[in-house]
């Protein structure tokens, strides 16, 4: 793994070429440019807005009493993380398949291909901090060391969504009906994570059994997008458990997409 992790810095201009060409290809003949990027989680954000806090009046806060911010914000700095994480899967499945041509005639290593896939999206995350920082500034969001789980939360995302994207761009050239499962799989990891919803209506609920709310605890998603959110809002700092239970699962993730990616890289080579 160390000397693959060596052959793949080694070959960082091709990944930034990469990423280069796909946001020039994605954005030159657009009107609006890269704003497509901001309008789509905009849209998502008013419409749970809508439905959620205004319909249902959603508390983003323990005890009825709503964080800084309120609930818009709330949705904000969930959404925008999930999009990249979200786009990233949906990518992923044609990562190989689309440079197939490129694969068969360079002598690279193929893991810059889905490496590329992940460093777009965050990119194209990373374009959308102004939107948020707006909401910051007109809702009357504030932070201060809780800051610090940013980095924390983007580092983490970015190895659990590199490990996905490893899995998901092998196994998709060999069996095609994964990228179908990754539409479902999206759904399933948005709704299943606190992204629209604070951690604490899931463990304060007598509805849910004690088990699935540790095996929910256990979800990597579920301690990202809690950091994401403590940036604005303290009370959503994960616990030593969930904290761990992420990164672990982030690894974890990681390890089995790499390992997975390199066994299924004769057999991908040979179908494309």
């Amino acid at each position: 793994m160390a000397s693959r992790a060596l052959a793949v810095w080694q070959n960082r201009q091709v990944v930034n070429l990469l990423v280069r060409r796909e946001l020039k290809v994605k954005y030159q003949k657009s009107i609006l440019g890269y704003a497509w990027s901001l309008l789509d989680p905009l849209a998502q954000a008013a419409i749970y807005f809508f439905v959620f806090g205004v319909l249902f009046n959603a508390r983003v806060a323990p005890g009825g009493e709503d964080a800084p911010g309120g609930y818009a914000l709330f949705l904000l700095s969930g959404i925008l993380p999930w999009m990249w994480m979200s786009t990233a899967l949906n990518d992923a499945s044609r990562a190989l398949i689309t440079h197939a041509k490129l694969i068969t005639t360079m002598k690279v290593p193929r893991e810059i291909f889905p490496l590329a896939v992940v460093q777009t999206k965050f990119i194209e995350y990373l374009l959308t901090w102004p939107v948020l920082l707006l909401f910051v500034i007109v809702l009357g969001g504030q932070t201060g060391w809780t800051l610090l789980w940013l980095p924390v939360a983007i580092a983490v995302q970015f190895v659990f969504t590199l490990g996905i994207t490893l899995f998901l761009a092998s196994l998709n050239v060999l069996l095609r009906d994964v990228q179908r499962i990754v539409r479902i799989l999206n759904r399933v990891l948005f709704y299943s994570s606190p992204i629209i919803y604070p951690m604490f209506q899931v463990m304060e609920s007598e509805r849910i059994p004690g088990w699935f709310k540790t095996l929910y605890e256990m979800n990597p998603l579920v301690g990202i997008f809690q950091m994401h959110h403590a940036v604005w809002f303290p009370t959503e700092q994960p616990t030593q458990f969930i904290l761990w239970s992420t990164v672990a699962g982030a690894l974890i993730m990681f390890v089995i997409g790499y390992l997975t990616f390199r066994r299924l890289e004769t057999a991908v080579l040979k179908e494309l």
